[in-house]
């Protein structure tokens, strides 16, 4: 099964594209997709896999530092979903660990991953981890587009976007990249072994 991480922030989609609001939603579009090419996927979001509220929110719940280092258990994200669906896995997954709501164990049983399928990681911040994905999507924002769209209540990660560009550089990881600066106008750009297999536009 192929593992694939769509990773970017969440933004304020433009009227009537809500595949351009952030990872999540253009993973379940992809999701929607991908049987028409005989390649059933499934979706399981990384905010599934965060820790609970006493270790996430220890220093607040606007904590920029916080939203950037620990708010994913990447280890638990690795041992229940990647590992598991991965070369000597045993071809099953759980598809959340943590309930955020109700901020408790989701108590989700395990699922059999589809053969020759696909799995999207919609999430954030999901590069520079040592995950063990296949194929890495990002989302690539400029920091002046990513503060022109992004809600107002989550203004506050901000900085920990800036310091994802600075620290890790996602969009040089990605094998491939969407630039949405400009939502009417997506753009994609291919990288790395795969740039035969696609136009670069």
């Amino acid at each position: 099964m192929l593992r694939v991480a769509v990773d970017g922030p969440e933004l304020i989609p433009p009227a009537g594209d809500p595949c351009a609001a952030g990872p999540g939603p253009l993973a379940t579009r992809l999701a929607e997709l991908l049987p028409a090419r005989s390649r059933p996927a499934v979706v399981v979001p990384a905010e599934g896999f965060f820790r609970p509220a006493s270790l996430r929110l220890e220093h607040g719940r606007t904590d920029p530092d916080a939203r950037y280092s620990d708010w994913l258990d990447s280890g638990a994200l690795s041992r229940e979903v990647l590992d598991r669906i991965g070369p000597g896995g045993p071809g099953e997954y759980l598809p959340a660990l943590w309930d955020l709501e109700r901020d408790r164990a989701a108590r989700a049983g395990y699922l059999r991953a589809p053969a020759g399928g696909v799995l999207l990681v919609p999430g954030s911040l999901l590069q520079g981890l040592g995950l063990a994905f296949d194929v890495a999507v990002h989302l690539r924002a400029s920091p002046a587009a990513r503060r022109r769209r992004t809600p107002a209540e989550r203004a506050w990660e901000l900085p920990a976007f800036d310091r994802y560009d600075d620290e890790v550089d996602p969009a040089a990881l990605a094998d491939a990249v969407v630039l949405s600066d400009h939502p009417d106008r997506p753009a994609l750009v291919v990288q790395g072994r795969f740039a035969g297999d696609a136009p670069v536009s």
